[in-house]
C-alpha cells in the first residue's frame, strides 16, 4: 500500500527559507498530480502548489507565487516545496497529496479534500515568527 510522508517542517523567522519534502513509498510518481496544501488553525485548507509528474507543469496559489517552488526528483520519488521569504501568515500544517492523472491547476484551486486523492500525507508543521 502506498504512503506519503512529509518532512522538513520547523520554526523559522520571517524572511527565512525552508524546504519541505514529500516522499512516496509503495508507488512511483508516474502520471500523478502531486499537490501541497496547508491548513492554519481555525482556517480552511488551501491549495499551495502542484506539479504534474508526467509533464512537469506546475501551478501556484497567488499567495505564494514568486516565493515558493515545487519540484520533483524522480530518482528519489520525492516532491519538494522550497519556501523562501516566509511570512507569519505562512504558518500552517503542510500536507502533500497525490492523484493519478490529476491536473495541477485543479489540484490547487478545486480539489482540497482528502477523499479526492489517492494518497495523502500526515502533514508537517511550519511556524514563521515575526
Amino acid at each position: 500500500e502506498g504512503l506519503l510522508v512529509e518532512s522538513g517542517g520547523g520554526t523559522v523567522q520571517a524572511g527565512e527559507s525552508l524546504t519541505l519534502a514529500c516522499v512516496a513509498s509503495g508507488f512511483t510518481f508516474d502520471d500523478y498530480a502531486i499537490g501541497w496544501f496547508r491548513q492554519a488553525p481555525g482556517k480552511e485548507r488551501d491549495g499551495v502548489a502542484s506539479i504534474s509528474s508526467s509533464d512537469g507543469n506546475t501551478y501556484y496559489a497567488d499567495s505564494v507565487k514568486g516565493r515558493f517552488t515545487i519540484s520533483i526528483d524522480y530518482n528519489k520519488n520525492t516532491v519538494y516545496l522550497q519556501m523562501s521569504n516566509l511570512k507569519p501568515e505562512d504558518t500552517a500544517v503542510y500536507y502533500c497529496a497525490a492523484l493519478l492523472g490529476g491536473d495541477p491547476k485543479r489540484t490547487v484551486l478545486e480539489r482540497k479534500q482528502t477523499y479526492q486523492y489517492d494518497y495523502w500525507g500526515r502533514g508537517a508543521h511550519v511556524t514563521v515568527s515575526s
